[in-house]
């Protein structure tokens, strides 16, 4: 009977390390209405910590990538999965709102941000080098099915237990299972010889990722990573807007709250198909397929809703946006090996997440204040259409082939 090999294991920790990263990060909107009433504070001065949160993750993300580059994958990912658990489990001792702000706004950030998609694709990545489209796309999938099952489980405690035993038992879960999970399969790279025998035996359509990389400095002054960056603040501006605001905005149109409050997790159920045809389509045809066609579908999507915003037209509008809500995910690996090698994959596709998550914060606030300042998201939703269209052209620019000028290896330090 022919071994299994290790590169399943990896696949399979990925996948588990995201189902309880994604899920505790959606834990929290779960939580806000009786955190709000307890704790006696505005939802606007709790929601002030989840932009916190988003801030203090995002900036943290280049840093985590060099450290994944340059010292050691599991040492990276476990660290933070302890502090995450630290920090999430300590939300169910918070008193005031500046403690929710240092646990949940920099604690957890930290620790969440080390077992997000960036440095779990990037472990995939070194493992799957000639598969990595599917195979990221199987461990993002993780984030998808843990945001289901964690929510709907966290759900059924709110029903006997408070919003304090809900937060505790996560915290008590991620560091019971996630963390000694992490130190146990995580390997840092595949073994010299004999690597990927399986894999490699096979011919793969896929453009050939190079093995090297410029030069830091070239590289984060290059072009090619300017594009790159925009492609996803547009994303990440589109797809914080819709998983803040879509819950609200069905209800404004008087969706039923159980519909309106479902919808979400329905996206995510969706996003299943979405991320593992985009991996499919990368693998075959290199990054820029995929992510067109998730544009292409975003810009028929958003005019659709300015147009009608029947309770039907909303649940389409939220099952065919879901379909694109994971697709960039692990094309981020993609785009960079194929680019820029695979030296210092960390580093570039943690700045590229960055840029991603800052954007989303963008995207969530400047359409509560058009909702605000015009009584209806019509004005967001158009602007959404725009850049919808200035993405899908900007993708068809991206030329995904070995930049010149390029060194078998980064300096050292």
């Amino acid at each position: 009977m022919r071994r299994l090999h290790y590169s399943w294991v990896v696949l399979a920790t990925g996948f588990f390390i995201l189902f309880f990263s994604g899920g505790s990060r959606f834990a929290f909107g779960l939580m806000l209405k009786p955190m709000s009433e307890d704790l006696d504070v505005s939802r606007s001065t709790l929601s002030l910590a989840v932009t916190t949160f988003m801030v203090v993750s995002a900036l943290s993300l280049p840093f985590l990538g060099r450290l994944v580059d340059r010292w050691s994958l599991k040492g990276t990912i476990g660290i933070a999965a302890v502090v995450g658990g630290v920090g999430i489990g300590l939300m169910g001792q918070v008193d005031a709102p500046w403690q929710v702000f240092i646990v949940y706004g920099v604690v957890y950030a930290l620790g969440s941000a080390g077992t997000s998609n960036s440095p779990v694709t990037v472990m995939i990545s070194r493992w799957f080098p000639h598969r990595r489209g599917i195979a990221g796309s199987g461990a993002v999938a993780g984030n998808a099915v843990g945001q289901l099952v964690i929510v709907m489980a966290l759900a059924a405690v709110l029903v006997s237990l408070d919003w304090r035993w809900a937060f505790t038992i996560l915290g008590i879960a991620n560091l019971a299972v996630l963390a000694p999970l992490v130190f146990l399969a995580v390997r840092d790279k595949p073994p010299e010889e004999g690597e990927e025998e399986e894999l490699s035996s096979k011919t793969f359509r896929a453009i050939t990722p190079p093995d090297s990389a410029l030069s830091l400095g070239r590289t984060l002054t290059s072009p090619r990573l300017a594009l790159l960056m925009v492609i996803y603040a547009v994303c990440g501006f589109q797809d914080f807007f819709v998983s803040i605001h879509i819950v609200a905005f069905a209800r404004d149109q008087g969706v039923g709250p159980v519909l309106a409050g479902n919808l979400l997790a329905l996206m995510g159920l969706m996003g299943l198909i979405g991320v593992l045809a985009s991996g499919m389509l990368a693998d075959a045809f290199g990054a820029v397929r995929p992510t067109v066609i998730c544009f292409l579908v975003r810009m028929f999507i958003f005019a659709f809703i300015i147009f009608d915003q029947s309770t039907s037209s909303i649940v389409i509008f939220g099952l065919v946006y879901g379909l694109t809500f994971l697709i960039t995910a692990p094309l981020t690996v993609v785009f960079v090996g194929n680019i820029f090698g695979t030296a210092r994959l960390g580093t570039l596709a943690g700045s590229i997440s960055m840029v991603h998550q800052i954007a989303g914060g963008a995207g969530a606030f400047v359409g509560a204040w058009i909702f605000d300042n015009r009584g209806s998201y019509d004005d967001m939703f158009r602007l959404l259409l725009i850049l919808s269209v200035a993405a899908a052209v900007l993708t068809t620019l991206v030329r995904e082939k070995r930049v010149a000028g390029a060194v078998t290896s980064p300096p050292p330090g």
